[in-house]
């Protein structure tokens, strides 16, 4: 039954990865947590794992499309290395209820972030290199701490402030969450014996083909419905975890 319930989680993470381009770690570690019983730190580290997954199958129909920004990506993954190990050092010295309150705003923030409207239809442009760098240390915090891509910071800024195209930004954060998870799970080496590693490898698999299949047919959805059902998602996850963490 734990393998079939790890299946049907896969499929969703799948599906919010391909469609939305981020917002994969924010379903699985509260999967993992409330539905599997792991513990913070456990979660975080199998669903850099899981994530990594699914935005790896998700990133090949984008680069088919030429909508990824390749050099912005790697840009963000190189400097936000810092921050990206030192969050995942630190990370076990840290309360659970710290962890898991600080989760919680973070998907606040995603909710927040995802639903901002881009005001304007100027020419992109490329980001300044001061830019990328502060994007990068808070990306790469995020992944360390709570195992987050950071794909919904990244999508808002590109699609805000650098006129990028909803499908470029959404390819372009794929793009950052697979190295980046990539990355933080190595970071997360010395916790890889505390994890029951069957059922993320089963939410795995299933994240990767569907976030395949999703990012194929991304195109045929409105962005603003998308963008609303994933807010409305993060909000609910956020508050039942307040609840769960304080009450």
């Amino acid at each position: 039954m734990e393998i079939l319930v790890a299946a049907l989680c896969g499929a969703v993470i799948g599906l919010i990865l391909g469609l939305v381009g981020a917002g994969g770690s924010m379903i699985a570690v509260p999967m993992l947590i409330y539905i599997f019983s792991f513990s913070p730190v456990q979660a975080t580290t199998a669903s850099l794992l899981i994530v990594f997954a699914g935005a790896a199958a998700g990133l090949s129909s984008k680069f088919k499309n030429g909508d990824v920004l390749v050099r912005d990506g790697l840009v963000i993954w190189f400097f936000g290395l810092t921050t990206n190990f030192a969050g995942a050092y630190f990370l076990p010295q840290l309360p659970e209820t710290l962890i898991l309150t600080g989760f919680s705003l973070v998907l606040i923030s995603a909710g927040a972030s995802i639903l901002l409207k881009q005001v304007s239809q100027r020419e992109e442009r490329r980001m300044s290199i001061f830019a990328l760098i502060a994007l990068s240390l808070l990306i790469g915090a995020m992944t360390g701490l709570f195992g987050i891509g950071g794909g919904f910071v990244a999508i808002p800024i590109l699609i805000l402030f650098y006129n990028v195209s909803p499908n470029k930004a959404a390819g372009t954060s794929l793009f950052i969450i697979m190295i980046n998870t990539l990355t933080g799970f190595i970071a997360h080496a010395r916790h890889w014996e505390e994890v029951q590693w069957s059922l993320p490898i089963t939410i795995a698999i299933f994240a990767l083909l569907t976030s395949r299949m999703a990012a194929q047919q991304s195109k045929r959805f409105e962005a603003a419905t998308l963008k609303r059902w994933f807010a409305g998602t993060v909000f609910a996850i956020a508050i039942f975890t307040l609840l769960e963490t304080w009450t």
